[in-house]
């Protein structure tokens, strides 16, 4: 990762801090993106076997 350029440098050493939280909410972020796109998928697939299902000859 990159040093935090916009962080002003505390005297205790409380940017290190302050940076881990921003790249867990960062990482955060990204999940629930992923998880988004995850479900997505599995809605369309689900669709898609319900439909290859009901299509299926004989099966009528």
């Amino acid at each position: 990762m990159f040093p935090p350029f916009a962080c002003v440098p505390c005297a205790d050493g409380d940017w290190e801090r302050h940076h881990k939280d921003r790249k867990l909410r960062m990482l955060r972020f990204w999940r629930d993106g992923l998880e988004r796109q995850i479900a997505a998928v599995s809605a369309a697939i689900s669709t898609l076997e319900q439909q290859i299902e009901r299509d299926q000859p004989g099966q009528g």
